[in-house]
C-alpha cells in the first residue's frame, strides 16, 4: 500500500478515529489504525485491565468494542 504520509496512529489510539476530528485533521495522517472490531459485542476482560511496572504500563483490554453491526449502524462516518 502506498500513503502520501507515512505517519499513522497505533492501534486502537484513537477509538474509532472520528473522537479526534475536532482535535485534529485525521484526513491529514497516512492511515487510521482504528481499535480491533469483531462480529459480535464483546465487554472485554474484568478489571483491573490496567497495570503499572517498572517497564510501563500493560494492559489487557480484551478486544472490547460494539462489534460489527453497530459500528456500522452507530458510528458517524469521518471525512
Amino acid at each position: 500500500m502506498r500513503l502520501v504520509n507515512p505517519v499513522m496512529t497505533a492501534s486502537g489510539t484513537c477509538g474509532y478515529g472520528v473522537e479526534y476530528s475536532d482535535f485534529y485533521d485525521v484526513q491529514k495522517l497516512g492511515a487510521l489504525v482504528c481499535k480491533g472490531t469483531t462480529l459480535e459485542p464483546r465487554g472485554g476482560n474484568p478489571q483491573p485491565r490496567l497495570v503499572e511496572t517498572a517497564a510501563g504500563m500493560l494492559n489487557s483490554i480484551g478486544l472490547q468494542n460494539i462489534g460489527a453491526e453497530a459500528l456500522i449502524k452507530e458510528r458517524p462516518q469521518s471525512g
